[in-house]
């Protein structure tokens, strides 16, 4: 493989840790478009006042805490340990891949726990003279994520990290690509639809009777953030941080745009404060057996925060689309569930 002096060389690496904050050799490979993680420790200066001492000195700087913060972005593959990612994004409880036939395996994930849950996400930066220096971040946590899919687009996944340190004394992880990965584009998108009753067995959320959506949809993106304390520093910790604990009440919300199609779909339930199941599935080509790779997102209920119609000119009247998934109360159903297809053996 041909060295670049520039990012063309650079690599993305993730690894699961047990317990969180200690190290692993990352062995997820990762086709990424961007990162901003960094390094970010506070630093105190003494500020006691010398006869004739001006500036800051250097003695007397002390660095309390270390952490790491930042995010990366990819595009949604169709295999490739995408499943991996979104386990850590809501906390799901799977392990292992389930076979649905051949070479297609299935995997259901619904929000949990992020409790023992941590990351080793490794950087390979490369220099213009080709060599490439390994970031290795420890202890990450995903506080917050982000799925994006918009017209004439691929799929895009955004992680947000918090993590507990950085090093460059971990050596570069030896990348292995999924040798024939696709991604999900906005073409992929196969329906949407709205309405029906859902239901839960064998842990697989369904919903039968929904109504595929007639509004002409622009864009989708799907958030999801759980709060966590980041700051468990304590005495005798030499500066590092305990493991991130969730402490305040987690969200999934999204948004679409469109085109003021039908007031019945959207603008009736928001204007009635009406909940309703929603599902939004992308699939293509064939993952085995007639299976498609699939990507799925499954809300047993959701409520629509603001349908916005506007007129702006002569052109078709567009409108804007917020919600919310929130627990149905019927006890058996997530939040949410994605649910992916893909030839993936392991997360």
């Amino acid at each position: 493989m041909p060295s670049f002096g520039s990012g063309l060389s650079s690599q993305l690496m993730v690894g699961a840790e047990s317990p969180v904050g200690t190290g692993v050799t990352p062995t997820a490979t990762y086709e990424f478009l961007n990162e901003t993680l960094t390094f970010a420790p506070t630093d105190l200066d003494g500020m006691g006042l010398k006869s004739g001492q001006a500036y800051k000195r250097a003695a007397r700087r002390s660095r309390s805490r270390v952490s790491a913060t930042g995010d990366f972005t990819m595009e949604f593959a169709d295999q490739g340990h995408m499943g991996l990612l979104v386990k850590h994004c809501i906390g799901s409880t799977i392990t292992t891949p389930t076979v649905i036939a051949t070479t297609a395996y299935k995997q259901v994930h619904t929000p949990g726990s992020h409790s023992g849950l941590g990351l080793t996400v490794q950087v390979g930066e490369v220099q213009p003279g080709t060599t490439v220096t390994p970031l290795t971040y420890t202890g990450c946590k995903i506080p917050q994520w982000q799925f994006s899919c918009n017209d004439n687009q691929i799929a895009q996944l955004k992680c947000t990290i918090d993590g507990w340190n950085m090093t460059t004394a971990t050596a570069l992880a030896s990348a292995s690509y999924a040798a024939s990965a696709g991604v999900f584009s906005f073409a992929d998108a196969s329906t949407v639809t709205l309405g029906g009753t859902a239901s839960t067995t064998a842990g697989f959320t369904s919903i039968a009777s929904g109504v595929t959506v007639a509004t002409v949809l622009n864009g989708v993106t799907i958030t999801g953030s759980t709060p966590m304390k980041v700051d468990r520093y304590g005495l005798g910790n030499a500066g590092t941080k305990k493991e991130q604990i969730e402490n305040a009440i987690p969200t999934i919300t999204g948004s679409f745009t469109g085109e003021f199609t039908n007031s019945s779909e959207f603008l009736a339930p928001w204007l009635a404060n009406t909940g309703t199941p929603l599902q939004i599935d992308f699939s293509h080509g064939n993952a085995g057996s007639s299976n498609p790779y699939r990507l799925s997102f499954l809300f047993p209920q959701v409520k629509f925060n603001l349908v916005d119609p506007n007129t702006s000119g002569p052109d078709i009247t567009a409108q804007q689309i917020t919600f919310e998934a929130l627990d149905d109360g019927s006890g058996t159903n997530p939040v949410m569930q994605i649910y992916i297809v893909s030839t993936d053996t392991t997360l």
